[in-house]
């Protein structure tokens, strides 16, 4: 039997006995998936021995025995870097892992008791989980699959505010004085293409998210491929649909709008089918610190690239047969990372900024009969929690150590529980700093509220 054939009767086999889940670990760039995973394996990998897992029943109830990395089921996907990780956060000074630059895939055998009873007594069971990491950059383009070309060019420029237009002023100046019609030149294409992608690169720096092509931002193996040398084409608003189908093949309308059809079926449509079209459960991984640092029009930004890349999911209940031939995301999780840079009693506003930031695809989710659940976490804690008191009044504080390797005390700010209007912006009464990992002596990696994230997305196999 040839071996891809093998591996998936054999994914249909444990699919079918529920002993198989594969876990998308969701987020865009920036959001911490990496810091995720690694902090995943590494409390499974010590449950029951240094890991703090008490919101998992099972790891509670001592049933939870551990976990070890066996091999995956795609062999032709590179194992996530998890050792490399850790070699990160263990060095002098540690470090945060190096980001995503491709795919990888790791997959976890858990080992535990079940809880039913009617078992032997010391029967064992296991669950092979699968986890998947991919660049946040390129799942910006699931939204790119609902467009054609003359679409996605007006959505681009629409969706553009004045900060974000100020970025792409350069390129805009030049990609606005080609005529669709015109014959297309191929060094005229590529440079403007080149301009397009810097403007995207600054634009990520300065905060925004939602950005397209997102292997514009980490083009891999396709740098310098005609792929990926389009871009918003501004004069097409200029020029009727009905004409834009009579222009000849080698017009500069044409040529871009080839590239972005080839980009949607041999770039972004396989990326899709292969892997997230395959899940069961996700966890999406929000950055909400970093947006309210950035500003109302970059908050802003974030929320719309949420809210449209949550319509590319397949959210649905899952039946024996959909289980096994046409899985669907039946559970989710949606988290605000970096909570260790807040004090603890700004989590709850933390965890309800996100709900209001995702709150028309949430109405979405619970209509559908979705299980879902907000929740704000750290998944390797960086800092620790202190008072301070000045004229006879406490004060919650935080001690950690900045990416520069200075020691501080501060009290970064209150996160508001609704989103943000004028005055919170006008206040400027905040400073979400960033923090490096804090050295520790081997055992589990510290963090806050994590397993209640894994008991939420697996703790219902473990029972």
């Amino acid at each position: 039997m040839r071996q891809p054939l093998a591996r998936e009767l054999t994914n249909l086999i444990e699919r079918g006995r529920d002993r198989q889940l594969r876990l998308a670990v969701t987020g865009l760039s920036r959001a911490g998936k990496t810091a995720f995973l690694t902090s995943l394996v590494n409390q499974l990998r010590h449950a029951g021995l240094e890991a703090r897992l008490d919101l998992m029943p099972a790891a509670r109830e001592g049933r939870l025995l551990g976990a070890r990395r066996v091999s995956q089921s795609n062999l032709g996907v590179p194992r996530f870097p998890y050792d490399q990780a850790m070699a990160a956060l263990d060095a002098v000074p540690p470090s945060w892992p190096e980001p995503t630059r491709g795919i990888s895939e790791l997959r976890l055998s858990i080992r535990y008791r079940p809880a039913r009873r009617g078992l032997l007594r010391g029967e064992t069971a296991e669950l092979n989980l699968d986890l998947f990491d991919y660049p946040g950059e390129w799942l910006l383009d699931l939204p790119l699959l609902g467009h054609d070309y003359r679409s996605w060019s007006r959505a681009m420029l629409a969706s553009a505010g004045e900060q974000r237009r100020a970025l792409l002023g350069e390129w805009e100046r030049v990609a606005a004085a080609l005529d669709p019609a015109a014959e297309a030149n191929e060094a005229e294409l590529a440079d403007i293409a080149n301009l397009y992608a810097r403007s995207l690169q600054a634009a990520r720096e300065a905060g925004f998210a939602n950005l397209q092509p997102g292997r514009f931002l980490l083009p891999g193996d396709l740098d310098g491929a005609p792929v990926l040398q389009f871009f918003p084409l501004p004069a097409l608003g200029n020029v009727e649909p009905a004409n834009l189908a009579k222009l000849a093949k080698n017009s500069v309308y044409t040529t871009l709008a080839t590239r972005f059809r080839h980009y949607q079926q041999h770039i972004v449509r396989p990326f899709y089918r292969d892997h997230f079209r395959r899940f069961d459960r996700q966890i999406v991984l929000v950055d909400v610190l970093g947006a309210l640092n950035a500003g109302p029009e970059r908050f802003d930004d974030l929320s719309q690239a949420l809210s449209t890349l949550m319509q590319s999911f397949d959210y649905g209940k899952r039946s024996l047969l959909s289980r096994l031939f046409a899985p669907r995301i039946d559970r989710l999780a949606i988290a605000a990372t970096k909570a260790d840079h807040v004090t603890p009693e700004q989590h709850g506003n933390l965890t309800a900024l996100l709900e209001a930031l995702l709150a028309e695809p949430l109405k979405d989710l619970r209509y559908a009969n979705v299980p879902v659940k907000a929740l704000s976490l750290a998944a390797i804690r960086a800092t620790e929690t202190h008072e301070v008191v000045h004229q006879k009044q406490r004060s919650p504080a935080l001690r950690g150590t900045t990416l520069e390797g200075e020691e501080v005390l501060v009290f970064p700010g209150e996160v508001p529980a609704q989103l943000p209007g004028i005055e919170f912006w006008a206040r400027q009464g905040f400073d979400f700093r960033a923090f490096r990992p804090a050295p520790r002596e081997g055992g589990a990696l510290p963090h806050i509220r994590l397993d209640a994230a894994l008991d939420w997305l697996i703790g219902d196999k473990l029972r």
